[in-house]
Parts: structure tokens; sequence; C-alpha cells
């Protein structure tokens, strides 16, 4: 069975509990662990994280063990970089042996080709976030991030999180949401004009779970959050499905 996640946002400071958080997702890894061959985890994993040369931040030790587990397992586990752990780099690529991919990737997964993108990436998206998307992803500004300390940054990029994520008209971040969903079919039915043999797209990103079918007859799925839906995608070499984890 392949599994595929993302947004669960572990850290985040608006997040009341989280270590109770970090315990139901602990849960779903290890009651995948009996049938699953490869783990997807599109973006957003972690509320922040940012490598530095020698040190990493402190926290999530039983996720990354739970995702040890599964590596140890023989279990193929990839993650793709979003834009809040748009900073990670080597250190769990070298621990548990996983792989990191930054940006939109075609894969071919049991034999069916699959556009998979944390959603960010993909479509038209506003000048501003393309700005500021480069500037997370420069090399250069990374040096210079990683030059101040992170007393300092931490507290910032986890600040700036909780405003965006609490600080918000629902009626706005509920049309915004849909405007995106849109915008990702539109990326997928142009995508299909240049790989016409792509089956299937996930994105993650928008925390909206649902699948739809495109009617040349292509799947569609947004895999939600694990803040409130609990929800992720399996495929067996046969069906996507979206699925909610209702356990842990």
């Amino acid at each position: 069975m392949i599994y595929f996640l993302s947004d669960i946002h572990l850290g985040a400071a608006y997040i009341t509990d989280r270590r109770a958080h970090e315990q139901r997702v602990v849960s779903f890894l290890d009651h995948i662990a009996d049938d699953a061959t490869e783990l997807y985890l599109l973006g957003d994993i972690l509320d922040y994280w940012f490598e530095y040369r020698y040190v990493v931040p402190r926290g999530y030790i039983r996720f990354f063990a739970a995702l040890a587990r599964l590596a140890d397992a023989g279990v193929k586990i990839t993650w793709l970089t979003g834009n809040h752990d748009v900073w990670l780099r080597d250190y769990l690529r070298d621990e548990i042996g996983l792989n990191v991919l930054y940006g939109k990737t075609v894969v071919n997964i049991l034999g069916s080709k699959f556009l998979i993108s944390h959603g960010d990436d993909a479509g038209h998206q506003p000048a501003l976030y393309r700005f500021t998307r480069a500037m997370f992803y420069s090399r250069f500004n990374q040096w210079l991030y990683a030059a101040i300390h992170p007393r300092w940054t931490a507290p910032i990029a986890l600040g700036w999180s909780k405003q965006n994520r609490t600080v918000r008209d629902p009626d706005k971040v509920r049309q915004r949401i849909e405007q995106c969903a849109e915008n990702l079919i539109n990326f997928s039915l142009q995508s299909l004009k240049s790989e016409p043999d792509l089956k299937y797209f996930v994105f993650g990103h928008l925390h909206l779970a649902h699948l739809t079918q495109l009617d040349s007859g292509q799947t569609v799925v947004f895999l939600g959050d694990w803040i409130n839906q609990n929800t992720y995608a399996t495929f067996d070499g046969q069906q996507l499905l979206l699925e909610k984890w209702e356990k842990g």
C-alpha cells in the first residue's frame, strides 16, 4: 500500500496540545507499518524547520523515530518540501534514509504515473508569492538567515505562522481555497497536454480534503490536513482513495 499525507504542521504555536498532536500522527505511522511499502509526505509536515550546519531544531523526536522505524522496515519515504518546511536539507536524509525533493515531480508508482506537489508551486501563483518563495529557496538568503541566532528566528517564524493561521477572515479563506483548488485543477488539465499518460494528481497546501475525477478520467486528490481532518490518501495499484484516520 502507498500512503500520501501532508500539512501536519507539527510544532505549530496555534495547536493547543502539541504532544497529543504528534502522538496522533505517530499512532497512524505505526499503524500503517504492517502494509506500507511507500510513504509520500507532501510538505508542511513541520510548521517550521531550519537546518544549521551542525545543529537542528529541538522537538519532533517521536515523529522522527516513527519515520525511522518505517525506513528500517524497508518502507521508502519521500518528503516533498512545502512552504513551511522549505529548509529541510540533509539531516533526515542521512539519519533516517528518506528522500527529500524540492518542488513538484512526476513519479511512477506501481505502474501508474503520478504528478505530486505540495501545491504552492503548481499553476498560477500571485507575483508576490512567487517572489517570496524564490527568496526562501535562495541558497544565499539561507546562508544569511543561518547567521542569525535561532533564539530570534524560531519565535519569529512560529509567530508569523500563528498569525497567518488565526488572524484571518474565514469567508476570505474559504474563497481563497476554492480559487486555489480551481487553479490546481486547471494546472492538472494543462499538464495532460504535455504528459497525457498522467493518471493521478496529488496536492497538499490547501487544507482541503477532496477527491475528484476529471472528465478525461484522471483522479485529482487534495490531501486535507492533520490539524482538524486527519486525512490521507492510499493507492493499492488500482485505485487512489481519500481516507480519514479516526484513531489515536
